[in-house]
């Protein structure tokens, strides 16, 4: 894993969008999985198990709930970049008339998921919930960028569908980590 790679493709998607989907026409969808999504996982994962011991004394019980919030983080970022993958593809081809590839797809909402996954990065170490949403927002324009530049919607369907892929890349995470919380709780 070249993480010098990694955070380069980081910076260049959060500080020009536009000039980075239109690099990515030769990408492909294991590509983005691999060297993208599932270490940035890592790190939300790392940093939110690590950020649970700040301030706290270590006690059994706690670094079980340590534990349980580090696979809660994993789980719906993973299961979210699927999701929400799934969902798009689905979508593409009934509501839009786009026959994007599912590589094409999943390249698309994983790149998508920066911010996401480099607020939760962030906010595993430090509390920043109201912040957090507001920086979600951000999340839009790169999806409009993307849907611009890399999955070519034309002009007269771009809103819709930069709201509709800003939906699910947003709310996809969210889901799978309440669902998997409320498991947790009645499993407990």
């Amino acid at each position: 894993m070249d993480y010098k790679d990694l955070f380069r493709k980081v910076v260049r998607l959060l500080s020009a969008p536009g000039k980075f989907w239109d690099e990515m026409d030769g990408e492909r969808g294991r590509d983005v999985q691999m060297g993208f999504v599932y270490p940035l996982i890592g790190l939300c994962a790392l940093t939110e198990f690590l950020g649970a011991f700040v301030g706290h004394e270590v006690t059994p019980e706690f670094f079980q709930w340590a534990l349980a919030r580090c696979c809660a983080v994993a789980v719906a970022l993973f299961g979210g970049f699927f999701l929400a993958a799934y969902l798009l593809e689905k979508v593409n081809r009934s509501w839009f008339g786009c026959h994007a590839s599912k590589a094409e797809v999943q390249i698309f909402v994983g790149y998508s998921m920066v911010v996401t996954l480099v607020v939760n990065v962030v906010s595993g170490l430090y509390s920043i919930v109201i912040l957090q949403w507001i920086l979600q927002l951000y999340t839009v324009f790169v999806v409009f960028e993307g849907a611009r530049r890399f999955v070519k919607i034309p002009d007269t369907r771009l809103t819709v569908y930069t709201l509709v892929a800003s939906l699910f890349v947003l709310l996809s995470p969210t889901l799978i980590e309440y669902i998997f919380n409320e498991l947790t709780v009645i499993l407990n």
